[in-house]
């Protein structure tokens, strides 16, 4: 099993059960202790899980978004791919918004090289696109959420409705026909709004474990969306129900 497999097991598995010792970890992972003890200090690093002696128990309550840089290792080729097919949809010249999250991430660096206006929702896409020779870079205001770097609160939400995109790329946290598009935040769900609201086209990108989530809060239902961008793993069934929602679906 891959490392970031690994991660992502131990942390729902400790998440469930609230705490889970390494034994029982080990036989659950098929690792041996001593590596479940390296990837419990490399989820306590990241405030997933809290260690003590012989085990560990969960600081991420249900229904919690997991940390940002938890979830910046899961599906990096996957995520990468999204990015690519989502950045030869976007003409030279055109104006983009771009959500925060790791795939949104991606899809900065993506466009880095191209010439294109793009004003970013995160400080992690932002320090990505700085200095970027031909590309006209607009900074929101907001309030940055903790980890995540995204921006939120008043300041983002006036600065998106100052403006009138081309194409607007949003992340999520749970996606399908059924529930729409939808974040665990409250102010990421309306930043997000804000966002669709400003666009002329609507892309989401969402890798395939999206799919089978929803969410605490509610952004757009799924017609809203112009496009998903998900990866080849997406499971058929929800695929065929955005399509039949009216949504353009690629899977790469």
């Amino acid at each position: 099993m891959a490392s970031t497999d690994r991660l992502r097991q131990i942390t729902e598995a400790v998440r469930g059960r609230g705490q889970l010792s390494v034994a029982e970890l080990a036989g659950l992972t098929g690792a041996s202790e001593m590596t479940i003890r390296r990837d419990l200090e490399v989820l306590a690093d990241q405030g997933v899980l809290e260690r003590y002696r012989g085990g560990a128990r969960s600081l991420l309550l249900r229904g919690e978004e997991p940390p940002f840089a938890l979830r910046a290792q899961e599906g990096p080729e996957a995520k990468r791919r999204i990015a690519v097919e989502v950045a030869a949809l976007i003409a030279d010249g055109e104006s983009v918004v771009l959500d925060s999250g790791t795939t949104c991430l991606e899809v900065a660096r993506a466009l880095r090289e191209r010439r294109l206006t793009v004003m970013p929702m995160s400080l992690h896409a932002v320090n990505a696109l700085v200095g970027a020779p031909r590309l006209k870079l607009l900074l929101p205001g907001g309030e940055p959420r903790p980890g995540e770097l995204g921006l939120t609160g008043p300041l983002a939400e006036a600065s998106l409705a100052a403006l009138r995109f081309d194409t607007a790329v949003i992340g999520c946290c749970g996606l399908n026909a059924a529930d729409g598009l939808t974040a665990y935040d409250l102010a990421d769900a309306a930043v997000k709004r804000a966002a669709i609201a400003s666009a002329r086209r609507v892309i989401a990108v969402a890798d395939a474990a999206k799919l089978s989530r929803t969410a605490l809060a509610h952004v757009v239902p799924a017609a809203a969306l112009h496009a998903v961008i998900t990866d080849d793993t997406a499971p058929d069934e929800e695929t065929a129900a955005l399509r039949a929602a009216g949504v353009t679906v690629r899977t790469v």
